[in-house]
């Protein structure tokens, strides 16, 4: 019979997560990179990865940092992009909901996309969880990924550091992006929120301090919400 303690949930996901480092190291190094690109310190990039933790909104005030936006411009982009997390979390309100206090604290900084896919599917499937072995589960999602993150942060970093600037990395970001974004557009929702951003973005490109970013990113929500509840409803009804 299978060891159920907390100890072996704890590393089911550290195994469960492993996969990611394909992705969380290559990002995390191209993060270091276009940081040093950008003028960050060493210090002031470790600082940003290690506080903020979330690769999205990472990119995402970077790009507009090199662009000069102004600083409460940068982090209301950057929260809107994460957004999302506060959805995980309510969604793991009912199986992590009874932690101790500073348990659901920490939970709650190392809630990321990996972390929230991987222990939510684990919740769901295996009822019999407790909290203790559930919080150990979602401590694993993390034990590896997020130390290779900041590790492969600090080599993008040096390097990048190092190289000419006659390389001229600035389409790097977009790519980035491109890449983060594609493997999420897999309903209707999904394109219609993307194609709206784009569209709206293009038109807003006018707005002073990028907050033209902003309207198309509520309008991409707006659109793509009104169509998932259509299509909720339409299943719902047949």
């Amino acid at each position: 019979m299978a060891s159920t303690t907390p100890k072996s949930y704890f590393w089911k996901g550290i195994r469960d997560s492993a996969p990611f480092i394909l992705v969380a190291g290559p990002f995390g190094m191209l993060f270091g990179v276009l940081a040093a690109e950008a003028g960050l310190k060493l210090v002031e990039t470790m600082t940003f990865t290690v506080t903020v933790f979330a690769g999205a909104a990472q990119f995402t005030a970077l790009q507009l940092m090199q662009e000069n936006a102004p600083t409460l411009i940068v982090l209301v982009s950057a929260l809107a992009v994460n957004l999302r997390v506060a959805m995980y979390s309510a969604s793991m309100t009912p199986y992590l909901g009874a932690a101790p206090l500073w348990q659901r604290a920490i939970a709650a900084y190392f809630t990321v996309d990996q972390s929230y896919a991987l222990s939510i599917v684990q919740f769901e499937t295996d009822t019999a969880m407790t909290v203790p072995q559930r919080m150990a589960y979602f401590a694993g999602t993390n034990g590896l990924i997020a130390p290779v993150w900041c590790l492969a942060t600090y080599v993008g970093a040096v390097m990048g550091a190092r190289i000419p600037e006659s390389w001229a990395l600035d389409f790097a970001l977009p790519i980035a992006f491109l890449a983060m974004i594609a493997p999420m557009l897999r309903t209707a929702a999904h394109l219609a929120a993307a194609i709206t951003s784009i569209v709206v973005a293009i038109l807003a490109a006018g707005i002073p301090f990028n907050l033209g970013l902003l309207v198309a990113g509520f309008a991409g929500m707006v659109v793509g919400a009104r169509i998932e509840l259509a299509m909720t409803h339409r299943e719902a009804t047949t």
